[in-house]
């Protein structure tokens, strides 16, 4: 169910799309972008669409009320929002306007960065407009277009667009400060990627409870200290493998697996081919 009051200036636009098989088989599609120049009177509650939805104000203010949850954005401000549960949007009742760039962006890449922003929960995330306005312009230029390349420039637009505010949430949370628990504990396991790492040690390091510190990186880096761990010893695996002649054996100990039968498995199962295949194809050192 849908109900809207299109209460907008006659300069506004709103393009809608069918995505192809094609674009819907992609982690990044857009299937509606607009830019609206709304009045006080503008206001849209739906009981639920199949799709997130892109805000940025541009000027004046708007609300938005979800999950018994009401977040304000304001000049600046953009918010990503899973569009599957009740909602409303509206200028704020103490504004005369709410001038704001949309778009509906869907695809597995969109569900993830979703998750790394919390929802449900709703975030407003203070982004330049310099850095989302040329990924509007281009779905705005090339939403129509079914050509291969304008698919293929709309998935980037839309990728971009997410990107851009995961990127400033993430700077904003503080994982760009080299003293966050989560970066602590990154350089913690750079600089001991050959030990036994618990998660209580690494807790430790960061000054968190375990729980809290899981939670951190999936919020910061969207995955958890032990995969982290896992990635970063399998990616050292993969530089000795085509930087030296060290046998498997002597690189598992290296990288911190208790033996070369576990490394073997760890790294077959994350690269998809054994450390000997994987030695073979490397320009390195020959197998």
């Amino acid at each position: 169910m849908l109900t809207y009051n299109l209460d907008i200036e006659d300069r506004s636009r709103w393009l809608i799309a069918t995505p192809s098989a094609a674009q819907v088989a992609e982690p990044y599609y857009c299937s509606e972008v607009g830019v609206f120049y709304a009045h006080e009177k503008f206001s849209t509650a739906r009981s639920g669409k199949d799709s997130y939805i892109v805000f940025y104000t541009l000027e004046g203010e708007g609300v938005v009320h979800q999950g018994g949850q009401r977040i304000s954005l304001t000049p600046g401000h953009a918010l990503l929002m899973d569009c599957r549960t009740p909602q409303t949007y509206r200028t704020a009742p103490s504004c005369d306007r709410w001038f704001h760039l949309w778009a509906h962006i869907d695809g597995t890449g969109v569900e993830l960065a979703g998750r790394e922003l919390g929802l449900p929960r709703l975030t407003p995330i203070r982004v330049r407009q310099t850095n989302l306005q040329p990924h509007f312009d281009m779905l705005f230029g090339r939403l129509k277009d079914e050509a291969a390349g304008g698919r293929a420039r709309t998935g980037l637009a839309a990728h971009g667009l997410v990107t851009e505010l995961v990127a400033a949430h993430a700077y904003a949370q503080g994982s760009h400060d080299d003293d966050s628990p989560v970066a602590r504990v990154v350089a913690y396991v750079d600089a001991n990627t050959a030990e036994k790492l618990s998660l209580d040690e690494l807790a430790g390091v960061a000054s968190v409870s375990p729980s809290h510190l899981v939670r951190l990186f999936r919020e910061r880096l969207g995955t958890t200290p032990h995969d982290y761990v896992l990635r970063r010893r399998i990616s050292l695996a993969k530089e000795l493998l085509a930087e030296t002649d060290l046998t498997s054996a002597a690189i598992a100990k290296r990288v911190g697996f208790a033996s070369e039968s576990n490394f073997s498995y760890r790294f077959s199962k994350m690269v998809g081919q054994s450390p000997r295949a994987y030695r073979a194809g490397s320009p390195g050192v020959s197998a």
